[in-house]
């Protein structure tokens, strides 16, 4: 059993990141950033929460970039193949549930 206090968490470096749990190949990790991620396609699909923050999501399409602003309690699915990048505005600190091992 772990009690994790989201808005105390705070990483050396951008996208830095807390394990929480594996659940059968399934990570739940926190994230602390001040920075943008880079544009990536997970292997497998994707949950991305927002705990702390706002973050501005960048994502294609049928090959046409759109974005979406992502406030506290938001939640991002990207399905298998969805090419996207995440902006914080600022500090923010995000749940990310994905494949053991994903970009």
């Amino acid at each position: 059993m772990d009690i994790i206090r989201s808005k105390a968490f705070k990483s050396e470096r951008a996208w830095g990141a807390r394990d929480i749990a594996n659940m059968n190949g399934i990570t739940t990790r926190l994230h602390w950033t001040d920075q943008p991620y880079k544009w990536h396609v997970n292997d497998g699909e994707e949950v991305f929460v927002v705990l702390d923050g706002i973050v501005d999501m960048l994502f294609k399409k049928n090959g046409i970039e759109q974005s979406v602003m992502l406030e506290i309690g938001d939640i991002f699915y990207a399905s298998i193949g969805t090419e996207h990048v995440a902006h914080p505005r600022g500090e923010a600190r995000i749940l990310v549930v994905e494949s053991e091992g994903s970009v």
